[in-house]
């Protein structure tokens, strides 16, 4: 755990400013308006902005978001650093949904986690802060480290996918990345400028039937084993703030929830920021049926330890009154506006308030390093599903190449969910990044072939799909762009049917009918239920959607000059009844094999595609596992290593990854469990001796009395390209002599 950021001087020089504010000032601290959403008020005429600035001036606001652009910064900076005239105001903490990008906009997250790199994604991370910082915003809503296991929720474009491990590493990557600083000359190292919010706190990731804002109803063991071990990462990264979610967990909302907010965040973890609402969620409260009014949500948000009230004005509005009519001590305010204003000197605000000119500004153009960094990030994500007969990679010689589908020439749709200032303009298409790849003399002609969500058998599809059927019969090869468009995943997205929506799969199924070489591209923002399309296509590429440099980043990997490396971080479903499925599951007393076990009438139990699956275009071959020790006594570690050799005739990576099962615990466990991975490249012929240490945080569990402990017994142990596959070791954890 990094050692506490409000140092004693920060702490006196909150005080100080503390004690100059009156008790609406200090509600304003704790209120936090939508720039970005501003009606009319038809008795006024003014504005929703025109109100919140007059308020800023009053000190009356803490924080605003949903506002981008370093002129419109610097004039709300100066209404509050003005503060009337006296100078002395509170600096604003500007705050921005930089999700994965700001301007340039690089590969969703769940996208980014198939690239089982966190140092990559601490790279996209640091940029986008660097860009958003330049207009102004020095606080990014990021990263989502929800645990998802269900494709139907539309949010699960924006996690990390199913394991807790993983997300962690990705939670770690990127608070660092994203929490830029520069050195304050103090000799400490970098003092940061911009705050991460990891998010959403907690449970939101299995909301029930994958509906976003649904009841989170699940034990503390589910909670404490899968859910929260990303958070507690970030806490201990030094993530400044946290971000409290929606929905209820377990019949009380995450805002008025204390068991989450105090007695694990600030108790057991020792975090110290600052706590946020998601959007209106004090105002929902209500809605849920915990508080009768505003007056009460506002007295269990506070009381749970809800810092900062994002959008709902209830603090603001009630705070004062309540405190001067002795239903909350003045002192629970005193601690939540002293942590915020705790953070707005750690970045600077008092010095800084004000955006100067950058290097990273984006009004024109984007950085040359952050373009090329996006074309990294977007081929490390893609993740090769299938490729019978080695169609993969494509020869630069082909002579004719048919792009067909409703996604091949589209700009927005790459781009993703939550892109707010990404442009379209700067986007590559799977078009255009084929036509730059291919043979100045191949033809690479196009054909949309239908729409993405359109309604099949209409005039205007049977039109499409004519001339896609036209421009195909005259291609060596055929690339069909398929999936969803950037409106079917994120916030508010959910899905019940999991197959390529609207007439893909009527294109797919007619273009194959060409006999012709076919290489499907899936641009999702989730994992899709297709088992039918291994019929028709010879190439499966799962590409999500990879931001700026999509073309170019899928080019790269179809003609072979990027090896694909992407493995998968959330599992691929036959179909939706298996939904939620993943690899994390129990064993059950009845496991699948037969009638009266846990198995279906219509369908088998195992996935499409397994977690940690992606092909290569060359061959790994894995070593038996050699271990040092095969038993070890509490408290000892056990040292493992396999040799991984390049079979192949091409360089390429390999994901090693290790997963382990107690075999008899006293409480049941996982079949297997992911505690390490290592991404290794490796030249043809090339080997390397892949090392693992598995102690107490690799073999401990939570046991009975929810205590975390490592239990004598049997460990199996696997080394091997994904869930499904590997070499096998048993281990022993030897009990204490008696």
């Amino acid at each position: 755990m990094k050692k506490s950021w409000i140092t004693p001087e920060i702490r006196r020089k909150a005080q100080r400013i503390l004690s100059g504010l009156s008790l609406e000032q200090k509600a304003g601290q704790m209120t936090q308006y939508d720039w970005g959403f501003s009606p009319i008020n038809p008795d006024t005429g003014l504005s929703q902005r025109d109100m919140i600035s007059e308020q800023i001036a009053q000190g009356l606001v803490g924080s605003v978001f949903n506002l981008a652009g370093a002129e419109e910064a610097n004039r709300l900076q100066q209404l509050a650093v003005d503060n009337g005239g006296d100078g002395h105001g509170v600096p604003l903490l500007i705050g921005r949904d930089v999700i994965h990008g700001y301007r340039t906009v690089f590969p969703i997250p769940l996208a980014q986690a198939s690239a089982w790199n966190p140092a990559l994604a601490g790279a996209t991370a640091e940029a986008a802060s660097r860009e958003a910082l330049a207009d102004g915003v020095a606080w990014v809503f990021a990263p989502m480290i929800d645990v998802s296991r269900d494709p139907r929720w539309g949010r699960i474009a924006e996690s990390i996918g199913e394991d807790p491990l993983l997300a962690s590493a990705y939670a770690e990557a990127w608070v660092n990345g994203s929490q830029i600083g520069s050195d304050n000359g103090d000799g400490n190292g970098s003092a940061p400028e911009v705050a991460s919010c990891p998010k959403h706190y907690a449970g939101y990731g299995l909301a029930e039937a994958g509906r976003d804002y649904n009841t989170v109803d699940l034990s503390d063991r589910v909670l404490r084993e899968v859910i929260l071990p990303p958070f507690r990462k970030a806490v201990e990264a030094g993530a400044l703030t946290i971000m409290a979610s929606f929905n209820e967990v377990n019949g009380i909302p995450a805002c008025a929830n204390r068991y989450l907010l105090t007695t694990i965040l600030r108790e057991e973890w020792g975090f110290e920021g600052v706590v946020a609402s998601d959007y209106n969620a004090l105002q929902e409260l209500i809605t849920h049926g915990v508080a009768a009014d505003e007056e009460e949500a506002c007295l269990l948000s506070l009381r749970a330890g809800t810092d900062v009230d994002m959008a709902s004005g209830i603090y603001i509005r009630h705070l004062p009154r309540l405190v001067r009519e002795g239903k909350v001590p003045e002192s629970l305010v005193d601690e939540a506006v002293l942590r915020i204003l705790a953070l707005k000197l750690k970045l600077g605000l008092f010095e800084r308030p004000y955006v100067s000119p950058s290097e990273y500004a984006t009004d024109t153009s984007l950085p040359a390093e952050h373009i090329a960094l996006a074309r990294q990030a977007a081929r490390e994500s893609i993740v090769l599903l299938r490729n019978e007969g080695e169609v993969l990679p494509l020869s630069k010689a082909t002579s004719s190449i048919a792009v067909i589908g409703p996604l091949a020439d589209s700009l927005k749709d790459p781009l993703g969910c939550w892109a707010f200032d990404g442009r379209p303009d700067d986007v590559v298409s799977v078009l255009e990044g084929v036509r730059q790849a291919a043979s100045p003399t191949a033809v690479v002609s196009y054909a949309k072939g239908c729409e993405v969500d359109g309604v099949s058998g209409s005039g205007w599809e049977e039109s499409e799909l004519a001339e896609a059927l036209e421009v195909a019969g005259k291609a060596d090869v055929i690339v069909l762009a398929l999936g969803e468009t950037f409106e079917m995943s994120g916030e508010a997205r959910s899905r019940t049917n999991l197959d390529l929506p609207g007439g893909q799969r009527r294109l797919v199924e007619a273009v194959a009918q060409l006999g012709k070489p076919i290489v499907a591209v899936l641009l999702t923002g989730r994992p899709l239920a297709i088992p039918w399309l291994q019929d028709y296509a010879d190439a499966i590429v799962q590409a999500w959607h990879l931001g700026v440099q999509s073309g170019h980043g899928i080019a790269d990997v179809l003609f072979g000059d990027y090896n694909p490396s992407g493995r998968l971080t959330v599992t691929f479903p036959l179909n939706v009844g298996q939904v939620p499925i993943y690899y994390y599951r129990k064993k059950t007393g009845r496991p699948p094999g037969g009638v009266y076990t846990s198995y279906y009438l219509d369908s088998s139990t195992d996935p499409l595609y397994p977690f940690g699956f992606g092909l290569s275009y060359t061959s790994f071959h894995y070593g038996e596992i050699r271990c040092v020790n095969l038993q070890a006594a509490l408290g000892e570690s056990f040292d493992l290593s396999v040799e991984v050799s390049n079979t192949g005739s091409r360089e390429g990576e390999e994901v090693v990854q290790i997963y382990i099962r107690d075999e008899a615990a006293s409480v049941t466990q996982p079949l297997k469990k992911l505690v390490g991975f290592r991404k290794v490249k490796l030249g043809a012929g090339e080997s390397i001796v892949v090392a693992f240490t598995l102690g107490a945080d690799a073999l401990a569990i939570l046991d009975a009395d929810m205590n975390v402990t490592v239990e004598p017994g049997d460990f199996t142990v696997w080394i091997g390209p994904s869930s499904a596959e590997g070499e096998s070791v048993r281990l022993t954890v030897e009990a204490p002599a008696q």
